[in-house]
């Protein structure tokens, strides 16, 4: 999981559009927006994230409270 690649997407892409991104790497399809990463585990990881943050910034949160909401979610996954 990248950061700037995640802000990148937030910051580039409306929420439909990172959704059908998702969508269409979900089923091993080329998305029709770029998404950074090595391999199509990672550009699902970073459009799954830009879609978490972006639904919280609509919501009215600021992009990095968001941020950081989302990265201690996931570190508590892995612990």
């Amino acid at each position: 999981m990248k950061i700037p690649v995640i802000k990148k997407l937030v910051e580039s892409y409306s929420l439909e559009q990172l959704q059908a991104a998702e969508e269409a790497l979900a089923e091993e399809q080329t998305p029709n927006i770029e998404i950074e990463g090595e391999d199509e585990g990672e550009q699902l990881t970073h459009a799954f994230a830009a879609i978490w943050i972006k639904e919280k910034v609509l919501g009215g949160e600021e992009f990095k409270t968001a941020l950081r909401a989302y990265t201690t979610m996931v570190r508590g996954s892995i612990s």
